[in-house]
């Protein structure tokens, strides 16, 4: 699968995977960050997200291989990669299915372990949804009002409404709504056991409930070369939320 990506800077190559829901563009002013440290900092879009084909698969081990083939593609030799959430457990699957390919791992508030559904509410609320009847980025606010309580997380949503015929007048969402929900199973599943030599940084935010003290003794078993930071007052939007401290976490491990 041909996944779309955009491009900044020159040298060694950083590669940035979002989470589920999000889209490369998230990850604009950080790409540029780490572009100005030289480094050609690349965001991709995943599979059944942003501008990046659509699928009904969707699994963590196809998008490993969709990264796979996507450096492949571009030619690019020892990349470091960092990955958020969702994008931080294809990391993982990817180290597994294709160890020394990275040259470093970037992995962002999400552990190994299988998770209990955490986003059912944000699935139902997308899912009412009807661009048929709403026409405005205000009234799809309004239907997700009644799920969604948390501004951040309504606003970060409503950035994947785009124009799908502006002819018809129809609004659509970007990722793959459907495949999205029918396979919501796939992206809480744990990453079977391996053991990776790559250098890894493991950030997390401290006030966030994604990574616990049993997950950093599960990592310690399953990467030889491990730093793990936590960055205080972040959740797990930690490079949203404390973007400032990210850039200087990453900046320490990328750079030497």
């Amino acid at each position: 699968m041909e996944l779309a990506f955009r491009k900044y800077g020159e040298g060694p190559s950083l590669l940035i995977l979002h989470g589920l829901f999000g889209q490369m563009d998230n990850w604009n002013s950080l790409a540029k960050q780490f572009a100005s440290l030289g480094f050609t900092a690349i965001t991709i879009d995943q599979r059944n997200h942003g501008l990046s084909p659509h699928s009904y698969e969707w699994t963590y081990e196809l998008m490993a291989h969709d990264l796979m083939e996507f450096i492949e593609h571009h030619n690019l030799q020892s990349p470091i990669i960092l990955g958020h959430s969702m994008g931080g457990k294809t990391l993982m699957f990817f180290e597994k299915l294709f160890p020394k390919i990275a040259q470093k791992l970037i992995i962002c508030d999400i552990a190994a372990r299988a998770y209990e559904p955490k986003h059912n509410e944000v699935v139902a609320a997308l899912n009412a949804v009807d661009f048929n009847h709403v026409k405005t980025r205000k009234d799809a606010e309004l239907v997700l009002n009644s799920f969604i309580k948390d501004f951040g997380t309504k606003q970060f949503l409503l950035k994947n409404i785009y124009w799908k015929d502006t002819d018809a007048n129809l609004m659509d969402w970007r990722f793959n709504l459907k495949a999205i929900t029918d396979n919501y199973n796939n992206v809480s599943v744990a990453v079977p056991e391996f053991i990776s030599n790559s250098p890894t940084l493991i950030i997390r935010g401290s006030l966030s409930d994604y990574i616990n003290e049993e997950d950093i003794q599960n990592f310690n078993l399953r990467f030889n070369n491990i730093t793990i930071e936590t960055i205080l007052d972040a959740g797990h939007w930690v490079h949203a939320e404390k973007p400032l401290d990210f850039f200087e976490c990453v900046k320490r491990f990328i750079v030497n």
